[in-house]
């Protein structure tokens, strides 16, 4: 089991930027590739980024490519999501995820089914 708790959400102005975190703890970090998702009101969970149990692999949603920025500290458990350029659209709960190592994960990675533990989510609200 692997527990997870997301952090740094907030209120932040467009252009703005924001640095999440997931702090994990349970079983070992290092076996886990992480995800990071977002759900706004009345809209289906949508993909962000993710980054396998090495960092060696990293993805991200095309809507997100450039400006936000994946990455892990597996000595910390914790995985971040650097948030830049934030736009209004940016606006919904974010939340992080874990999938057990796996060849299948290469190819899943932006589905939220590939992921087995997901943290309580945490608010990211942007101005214009």
């Amino acid at each position: 089991q692997v527990q997870l708790v997301e952090s740094g959400g907030g209120l932040v102005q467009a252009g703005g930027s924001l640095r999440l975190s997931c702090a994990a703890s349970g079983r070992t970090f290092s076996n886990y590739n992480m995800g990071w998702f977002r759900q706004a009101p009345g809209k289906e969970r949508e993909f962000v980024a993710a980054c396998s149990w090495s960092a060696v692999s990293t993805y991200y949603a095309d809507s997100v490519k450039g400006r936000f920025t994946i990455s892990r500290d597996n000595a910390k458990n914790t995985v971040y999501l650097q948030m830049n350029s934030l736009k209004p659209e940016d606006t919904a709960v974010y939340y992080c995820a874990a999938a057990p190592i796996g060849k299948t994960w290469l190819n899943n990675a932006r589905s939220y089914r590939s992921y087995d533990y997901w943290g309580q989510g945490t608010q990211v609200t942007v101005s214009s």
